[in-house]
């Protein structure tokens, strides 16, 4: 908010320049943005006020703030100095008192009074013409074009006391009686702006016999709006909750002056002092003259709150005893009024403070008038518990480490896609649809990480990246189970970098699989592997994962055709999907589990067999546990051939089989037997050559 530093003056005596009154205020919670320094002296402070403090959006607020800080006492209006150029020779601009006499010139209905709980009008007859040069100079100054004295008088007002006012044309009403009331069906008001308003039923209107003239706390209508031909004006002050102002506002899109203050919190105690100020201001300047009538709609007052504050409570949070005599002080100069008790006050909170509601609140006026830098820099003494280990943290750090120690970079990709792209990775009966969504890119929650994982994948592709390893963790979504929790991958490209040392090679079926495989191990969870006829995956290479029958996961190539739609045609993509939330018991703590390292020499053997070319590697390496001693630590597959001497409908397997004891070295004919034992048993199941 922009203001002269000479207004400031009026309502107290500043000692120092504005560069100190800017240091002192920025102390006190409202930074300056700017301080400009005119050529006669005077400066134009702008100060940033918080949303929480609609109070000090204005003149008297500021001074208020200012009182306090220099312990002087603030002016009342009544004593304020009349401006230069006035027509009057009083010492000031009294408020004038408007009476209510037994003829009303006006008449007012408040249909609503929880939206309006306040409506007070007058009738003023008017002269229109220019507003003095020192109003318009503060007008101008605080960033208001003047436009007439009835129009200026009403933003001098909003400026000084922080309440919006408003003037209609009494001639261009069809009558002196107004209706506060909610908008109805089909109604349009013609707005200040020159812009045709839409309303809706929940928005409050000013209205007269027939239609409405203003929209309540937010802009005037057109058709009631003050000229140059203007003879009469009804001056509206009133209090409008702050809520509707806001919705209103929000609906229609327009913010202006009054709306920010209205929305923000109003001060219900003012629309009849900011009237009389107005009708004040109209006769000094000779604009206008009250027909000395006022009409206060005001059936429930909205009463202050009272607050108890306490002395340890004080201490307590800010560390240091302050004298009674101090608080006292700062309370009462900013407005609030104080009864002692045993413990401390009960403290009445003025209306317009719509941001105290607390003891805290109270506590913190104290602090920033005292002085932040006056109190003691202690730590303080709290004993902070450890949270308990969430398991879901635990896991995504686990899953992290994983996927970047793999060569994959994380993705955050948006949990709304296209309809079209969804029905690609789920049935249509198990989409979630937005209700309400941005656009059509945006129409559904996910039902998988995939979609945004191969977009991300394209993404770099059209940037002439060809190797590209990305991950998500995150959530998707379905009818029938709801939220879940996933990781999901992607790899296309090299596997191997291509290096003079060795020749590149292109991922495969089997990379994917060993990231796969080592999450599990990271997770620690025993899974199966099961071939999948999944709609968008190639079916001879994609696996279901599988954790005592339930399904866990899902990996294999992505169906070129699918790639292609999202403008990958030419490298094989491989894709995974692994849901968290259904694994059994995942190992989450922060313990670090290590084992000893074997005492006995481990042995390998490599056995390659030809096999049905659908024979699910899964079925194979059960047979092999099936057939093998305990000693039997793991089996890797190797190498798959299909192609020049390998029989069609074929194809070449080579496993590597790792036995090893934790009691004794295994001798070269326990090794043997256990090999013959298993050749045995895959020429059996699965009709099984060795090569």
């Amino acid at each position: 908010m922009k203001i002269l530093c000479s207004w400031l003056r009026d309502f107290v005596d500043l000692p120092n320049a504005p560069e100190e009154i800017s240091r002192m205020m920025s102390a006190r919670g409202f930074a300056v943005e700017n301080l400009d320094v005119q050529s006669d002296g005077d400066a134009v402070i702008d100060f940033e006020v918080t949303a929480n403090r609609p109070d000090c959006m204005s003149v008297i607020g500021i001074a208020r703030e200012l009182a306090t800080a220099y312990s002087v006492p603030l002016r009342p209006l009544e004593e304020t100095p009349a401006p230069v150029n006035t027509k009057t020779d009083k010492p000031g601009l009294n408020i004038i008192q408007l009476k209510k006499t037994e003829r009303e010139d006006i008449d007012v209905i408040v249909e609503n009074s929880t939206l309006c709980p306040r409506y007070a009008g007058a009738v003023v007859d008017v002269s229109v013409a220019p507003s003095p040069s020192w109003m318009q100079t503060r007008l101008e100054a605080s960033g208001i074009r003047p436009i007439s004295n009835i129009v200026d008088v009403t933003n001098y007002v909003l400026l000084e006391l922080g309440h919006p006012l408003h003037a209609f044309d009494l001639d261009k009403l069809t009558s002196a009686k107004l209706h506060i009331r909610q908008s109805q069906s089909g109604e349009t008001l013609h707005t200040l702006d020159d812009q045709d308003r839409k309303l809706s039923s929940e928005m409050l209107v000013i209205a007269d016999t027939k239609k409405p003239v203003a929209i309540a706390g937010v802009m005037g209508g057109a058709d009631s709006e003050v000229t140059g031909n203007t003879k009469s004006i009804i001056l509206e002050s009133a209090y409008f909750d702050p809520l509707s102002v806001r919705r209103t506002s929000k609906l229609l899109g327009i913010k202006t002056e009054a709306s920010m203050r209205f929305e923000r919190g109003a001060d219900p105690a003012l629309p009849v002092i900011a009237m009389g100020r107005a009708c004040a201001l109209l006769e000094a300047i000779g604009a206008g003259t009250a027909r000395g009538t006022v009409i206060d709609r005001y059936p429930k007052h909205v009463e202050s709150i009272i607050l108890q504050l306490r002395r340890d409570r004080i201490s307590g949070l800010l560390g240091e005893k302050i004298l009674d005599a101090d608080i006292q002080k700062i309370l009462e100069s900013l407005g609030f009024t104080l009864e002692s008790n045993a413990n401390g006050w009960n403290v009445t909170v003025p209306t317009r403070r719509v941001d105290v509601k607390r003891e805290v609140d109270l506590i913190e006026e104290i602090a920033r008038h005292y002085g932040f830098d006056r109190l003691p820099a202690t730590f303080p003494a709290l004993q902070t518990p450890t949270p308990p280990s969430d398991p879901r943290i635990n896991q995504t750090r686990q899953l992290r480490k994983i996927m970047t120690a793999s060569g994959f970079s994380e993705a955050v990709t948006f949990g709304f896609i296209a309809k079209p792209d969804a029905k690609l990775f789920s049935s249509e009966d198990e989409l979630v649809p937005i209700a309400n969504p941005l656009s059509e890119s945006f129409a559904i929650l996910r039902p998988s990480l995939i979609p945004g994982l191969i977009a991300t994948v394209a993404h770099n592709r059209r940037r002439q990246r060809r190797d590209v390893r990305v991950f998500e963790i995150g959530s998707k979504f379905s009818r029938s189970s709801g939220e879940r929790r996933s990781v999901g991958y992607s790899w296309t490209g090299s596997a191997i970098p291509e290096h003079w040392s060795n020749s590149s090679r292109d991922v495969d079926f089997f990379d994917i699989k060993t990231v796969s495989e080592k999450i599990c191990e990271v997770l620690d969870i025993q899974t199966q592997m099961q071939s999948t006829h999944e709609k968008w995956l190639v079916s001879e290479r994609s696996v279901t994962l599988l954790q005592d029958g339930v399904a866990l996961g899902i990996f294999g190539q992505l169906l070129p055709s699918i790639a292609e739609t999202f403008g990958l045609p030419d490298d094989p993509v491989y894709v995974a999907e692994i849901e968290l939330d259904t694994i059994e018991a995942p190992a989450t703590d922060r313990s670090i589990r290590v084992k000893s390292l074997p005492r006995f020499p481990a042995i390998t053997r490599d056995v390659s067999v030809l096999v049905d070319e659908t024979l699910a590697a899964a079925k194979l390496r059960q047979t092999i546990v099936n057939a093998a001693p305990s000693t039997l630590t793991e089996i890797r597959e190797f190498d798959r051939y299909q192609g020049t001497g390998v029989a069609k409908g074929k194809a070449s397997l080579s496993v590597r089989l790792t036995f090893q004891s934790k009691k004794r070295t295994l001798t070269d004919a326990e090794i043997q037997e256990a090999m013959e034992d298993i050749i045995a048993a895959l020429v059996q199941k699965h009709d099984a050559i060795q090569r």
